[in-house]
């Protein structure tokens, strides 16, 4: 919202461009939110596996997908990178003040139609317990739920105790797309803590994020009459 009022000053006028973030960016930062929060994340390591509804129509061609992993998304693991730090840093004078984050990603596109999964590796400060780790994702309300805005689900991030879970097919369209689902909490030996990731692309990356910021922007007065 700072970025919008640095714009409208910057240009004179009433309105302001407002983009989405890139799909599995906006899952991944949904997710770390709250732990960086409360914790600070320090390095994050993601291996993706992306849904075909993700490139587009018309795709990826359907003998190219049906029982195939494809190993690398033009851009994606730049665009991925970049935009974690960007989601989970702070606004100040200058705009955006990246998160001083150490991260890496693999991006795949598998056989799934929607829902990006994505499994995390992740440094947090002060090595917290993984209770303190599922209590913080679990308890995290920001500003979409204190408002109760329409497209805004219960709670953000649904943490599942299944050891087997979250599944596209069973969990990615919950609350109408829109919730984040976060399971497989556990020691990482690498960096600490590792957790496996779930969410719709089209739903809470792409379409029903705008919808969210629309009603965001309406709920804090800054859409022009």
């Amino acid at each position: 919202m700072g970025l919008v009022a640095q714009q409208r000053a910057a240009r004179r006028w009433s309105g302001a461009i407002v983009c989405n973030p890139n799909c599995s960016a906006a899952i991944l930062a949904t997710a770390l939110a709250p732990l960086h929060q409360r914790f600070g994340i320090e390095a994050c390591f993601v291996a993706t596996m992306q849904a075909v509804s993700g490139a587009g129509y018309p795709g990826v061609p359907s003998l190219d997908a049906l029982g195939n992993v494809i190993p690398r998304i033009g851009g994606e693991e730049e665009k991925l990178e970049a935009e974690l730090c960007k989601l989970l840093g702070t606004f100040g004078p200058k705009g955006v003040e990246r998160a001083p984050i150490t991260a890496s990603a693999a991006c795949h596109r598998v056989a799934v139609v929607d829902g990006h999964s994505e499994a995390v590796s992740l440094k947090l400060r002060g090595s917290p317990s993984l209770e303190a780790v599922s209590e913080a994702l679990s308890s995290w309300r920001p500003l979409p739920q204190q408002l109760q805005l329409p497209s805004a689900p219960p709670a953000p991030v649904i943490v599942h105790t299944q050891p087997d879970r979250p599944q596209p097919r069973l969990d990615v369209e919950r609350d109408e797309g829109m919730s984040v689902h976060v399971g497989r909490i556990r020691a990482c030996t690498l960096l600490g803590t590792k957790l496996f990731v779930l969410g719709h692309n089209v739903e809470r990356g792409a379409a029903g994020a705008s919808v969210l910021n629309a009603e965001l922007f309406h709920a804090r007065g800054l859409l022009p009459g």
